[in-house]
């Protein structure tokens, strides 16, 4: 499969890469690492990212804007998203070919080529398996696109905490440093908070509400958003300051937009992404989102997570 999406990315001038909306740093990582791994083999191609732009991921990449005629005889390919509801940017549809590249298990059967190992730990880390491929062919991999692949790894493991880091993951990683750009740089750009921001963690820490069962949440409406001087996509960053409570299994954070309730759910053991499923959502069995319309619909959800928590016990 990576030797067939390799000749399709020789075959096309155009690429349009798009990956999943609320993006993560592995998904604008593996979708601008993939850019950078191509134009830098093949200089001439014209290579295009898909999606609205997220102030919080501009150290990594800025999107690109697209016409819908650049999609005509173009190569279109998807990473690091499971459902077709996720793209970001529904346009993927209009290009000649589509190629899916993801790490999720599978929702949404999608693509004229589809490659989803749900061992991987990132979509990242399969960009440097094709890569792995690849250089056999002579191609190269770029500091920059060493540095976003890197990025990537980092996000969805955790700093290289979470159980889906494998000896594959480290193997990438030690290949990724090799090139030459500032890892405190990037972990800082990753990590560092503003004092809003801090005040807002402290705030969610002193509100947490944890349940019998081990289910953990906290309701985050839009007053209270206001308030920190925070916005909904701020509260990504610290989505796991629940990790380290004792006798926490599995937490949610609920942060109300203007018609929507944003739902990040984390776990330390039981299964999630198939509640998430079931709400608009999708993603990781220990790291998914999710999307409700009403604080009763997050009531229904968090009985749930509750049910979950209780029978794994």
């Amino acid at each position: 499969m990576k030797q067939k999406i390799i000749e399709k990315i020789k075959k096309y001038h155009t690429i349009i890469i798009h990956r999943h909306v609320r993006p993560d740093p592995d998904a604008v990582g593996s979708q601008s690492g993939l850019k950078e791994l191509i134009i830098s083999n093949f200089p001439e191609k014209r290579v295009l990212l898909a999606g609205d732009d997220d102030s919080e991921f501009t150290y990594l990449a800025g999107m690109d804007k697209i016409k819908d005629d650049d999609y005509k005889g173009a190569l279109v390919i998807v990473c690091d998203t499971a459902n077709l509801p996720r793209v970001d940017d529904q346009r993927y549809e209009l290009g000649e070919f589509l190629i899916k590249i993801d790490h999720h298990p599978e929702v949404d059967v999608y693509g004229d080529l589809s490659w989803v190992d749900i061992t991987a730990s990132s979509t990242s880390e399969m960009i440097c398996e094709l890569y792995g491929v690849w250089q056999e062919d002579g191609a190269v991999l770029s500091d920059e696109a060493s540095r976003l692949l890197y990025a990537g790894i980092v996000g969805d493991t955790g700093r290289f905490r979470h159980p889906n880091t494998t000896k594959r993951t480290f193997y990438w990683a030690g290949k990724l440093i090799e090139g030459d750009f500032s890892r405190p740089e990037l972990y800082n750009a990753m990590y560092e908070k503003n004092i809003d921001l801090v005040r807002m963690e402290g705030y969610v820490l002193s509100q947490v509400e944890l349940k019998p069962s081990g289910a953990a949440f906290i309701k985050l409406p839009a007053e209270i958003l206001k308030e920190y001087k925070v916005d909904a996509g701020m509260t990504a960053s610290i989505v796991n300051s629940f990790s380290t409570l004792k006798d926490v299994k599995a937490w949610v954070f609920f942060v109300e937009e203007e018609e929507e309730i944003r739902v990040r759910l984390r776990s330390k053991g039981p299964v999630i992404n198939d509640l998430a499923a079931r709400y608009n959502g999708g993603g990781h069995p220990m790291a998914s989102g999710a999307t409700v319309y009403s604080w009763e619909e997050a009531e229904r959800l968090l009985e749930e997570l509750d049910q979950i928590c209780t029978e794994s016990e």
